[in-house]
């Protein structure tokens, strides 16, 4: 029974961080992606940093994700707060430029 326990812990901790990884390569990926496909004057109108660099901290980020540095590596959180900041704050704020719709 003392064997199994570490066992267990090892395959727990192995779903959750492939869980997390998962999850952290589709926020990157999306805040990529929609970075690419928006118009570059529209960052500086809402007071934002540049296109190019959303798309460079985006991609840097993914990328090291990627490489095996992991999601709990100080280059996965990074990521994943960058990530999260613009698809909450610099999407929103797009979408208002653009469209005047808002959040829904």
């Amino acid at each position: 029974m003392a064997i199994a326990a570490p066992l267990f812990i090892d395959q727990f901790r192995y779903v959750v961080e492939l869980v997390l990884l998962v999850i952290a390569l589709i926020v990157q990926g999306v805040a990529l992606i929609h970075a690419i496909t928006q118009r570059a004057d529209a960052f500086p109108a809402i007071g934002t940093l540049p296109k190019g660099a959303w798309i460079a901290i985006l991609a840097v980020c993914l990328v090291l994700t990627l490489l095996g540095f992991g999601v709990l590596s100080i280059f996965g959180l990074v990521g994943i707060a960058a990530g999260l900041i613009y698809l909450l704050d610099v999407r929103v704020g797009l979408r208002d430029l653009t469209d005047g719709k808002g959040f829904w």
